[in-house]
């Protein structure tokens, strides 16, 4: 079986906080799908982010990132510091 390491990328993200909903909308732009806030412990909003494989849900915490290509999808915390660096 062969390896492969994944290619050094930089791609632009922000990390959703809950307070900060109006500078996701403009990083998202059209990806941007409202929010949802229903049944939500503290009333804490999640964001509805248009992906390529439809809507996708963004939590408080959660990063949103804008790839290469210029699609945009949420990522978790964890993943996301274990797999980017701060450039």
């Amino acid at each position: 079986m062969a390896q492969y390491r994944k290619k050094p990328v930089v791609i632009n993200a922000i990390q959703w906080t809950g307070e900060n909903l109006g500078q996701c909308k403009i990083f998202l732009g059209d990806s941007f799908a409202g929010t949802l806030t229903e049944k939500r412990i503290g009333g804490n909003r999640d964001i509805l982010v248009k992906t390529l494989e439809g809507q996708h849900i963004a939590s408080k915490g959660d990063y949103l990132i804008r790839s290469i290509q210029g699609e945009h999808y949420p990522c978790k915390p964890d993943i996301f510091l274990a797999t980017y660096d701060k450039v």
